[in-house]
């Protein structure tokens, strides 16, 4: 039954990553379908965040009325019916306005997952539920690509999707009585269950933690910045890493797309390795190689190097972003306590996204007025500060645990 309950939270996450790349795709037919300019897009993608920023922030009070199941079952067909309303669309107008609910729904899923895998279950579950965010995301595209070159029809590529998600709802519908039930017996279950660690940093504290407001718990804040500038760092180099590559290594527009499709294969094929290496290597170890491996990976990118190590450098920073992104999600109980794992998550989501809204934007407003040789030089700053915000987290959590300041008392 635990193998069964956990192929639906992974289907939860494919569906969650079918739409993500969609508009990408479909957008080129649907600029000339509406007749509006290009940059339009990019007003899609705001309110699609929007409203996934909203959802983030207020899953904490949502969850304090409707349980995981009811969240993920809702969100889903939110997100369901949004993109068969996108596949009916007659303008702009309507796309727009569907873009809220879909990112309402995509929101709400992903901060209760999220939650719920980082609080019941070990953390390679939680790589794993990040390796099928990828397998979606490389699904949409694929499922797209084959209605635009079969009928030209982008209307049909989300219609198939949405019918996806139709399918899932009635799945989850179907399995509601089962994540009460699992959630009850993953307290008990010595294999699945994620348990406070009790000689971590922040056991000690656990009641004072409790009764404090999320944002006033010691490194929360650290923690929003790291996630703020990983998910910037990551959205930077598939926004903008084959501009880079077409524009400053002389490679075509053709091999540039490939490799940055091995930069989104290097992140998911991490996620599916990462799970099995959680089994013996802890959070904050993964973490931290992550970070020194994308590090690296974006020195390479910056040095006079020839294109073949610009590749490496796609693969290196690919790989060390794979472990970061759910280690840091399946940590959050432990560093803050499981009272508050589900409000401080969805804070990470929602600043998650953020990151995604102005830090692409940001290099890309400033390449276009300089040039896009910059790009290696933003993504080694976002990187770095993310590095330095979790190694302060470390420390803060570190100095806050009475065994470490028993030691420097003696010493």
């Amino acid at each position: 039954m635990t193998t069964f309950f956990l192929i639906i939270i992974y289907l939860a996450f494919i569906s969650l990553g079918l739409p993500d790349s969609l508009l990408g795709v479909a957008w080129p037919l649907m600029q000339g379908d509406y007749g509006v300019p290009f940059e339009a897009a990019g007003m899609v993608a705001i309110f699609i965040t929007g409203g996934t920023i909203v959802s983030s922030l207020a899953s904490g009070k949502v969850h304090k009325y409707l349980d995981t199941g009811k969240i993920t079952c809702i969100s889903c067909l939110f997100t369901a019916v949004s993109l068969l309303g996108f596949s009916l669309s007659p303008s702009l107008v309507w796309i727009l306005l569907l873009a809220i609910p879909l990112g309402l729904g995509a929101g709400s899923v992903d901060a209760a997952l999220n939650t719920y895998v980082a609080t019941h279950y070990k953390a390679h579950h939680m790589s794993w539920l990040h390796c099928f965010w990828g397998v979606g995301a490389t699904l949409g595209p694929i499922i797209m690509s084959q209605f635009i070159a079969g009928q030209n029809s982008w209307r049909s590529g989300y219609m198939t999707v949405s019918f996806l998600q139709f399918g899932l709802v009635v799945v989850l519908f179907l399995t509601l009585p089962l994540w009460k039930r699992m959630a009850q017996e993953a307290h008990h279950n010595p294999v699945d269950v994620k348990e406070e660690d009790p000689s971590s940093p922040t056991a000690d504290s656990s009641s004072s933690r409790d009764k404090a407001h999320p944002l006033k718990i010691k490194g929360v804040y650290l923690a929003l910045t790291s996630f703020f500038f990983y998910c910037g760092a990551e959205a930077t180099m598939g926004l903008w890493g084959s501009s880079f590559l077409v524009n400053t290594k002389g490679l075509s527009v053709a091999v540039a797309a490939q490799w940055v499709s091995i930069y989104y294969g290097g992140i998911t094929i991490g996620r599916l390795i990462t799970g099995f290496i959680t089994l013996k290597v802890n959070n904050k170890t993964l973490i931290r190689m992550g970070q020194i491996i994308a590090f690296s990976g974006a020195v390479l990118l910056l040095l006079p190097l020839p294109s073949l190590f610009s590749l490496l450098g796609f693969v290196m920073v690919g790989l060390g972003c794979a472990p970061i992104f759910p280690c840091m999600i399946h940590e959050t109980p432990t560093r803050f306590g499981k009272k508050h794992a589900q409000t401080i998550i969805g804070y990470q989501m929602a600043l998650a996204y953020t990151g995604i809204t102005i830090l692409p934007p940001l290099l890309g407003f400033i390449a276009a007025r300089t040039t896009i040789m910059i790009f290696p030089f933003f993504v080694l700053a976002y990187i770095a500060a993310m590095l330095m915000s979790s190694e302060k987290i470390n420390r803060l959590l570190a100095s806050s645990n009475p065994q470490a300041k028993a030691i420097r008392a003696e010493l």
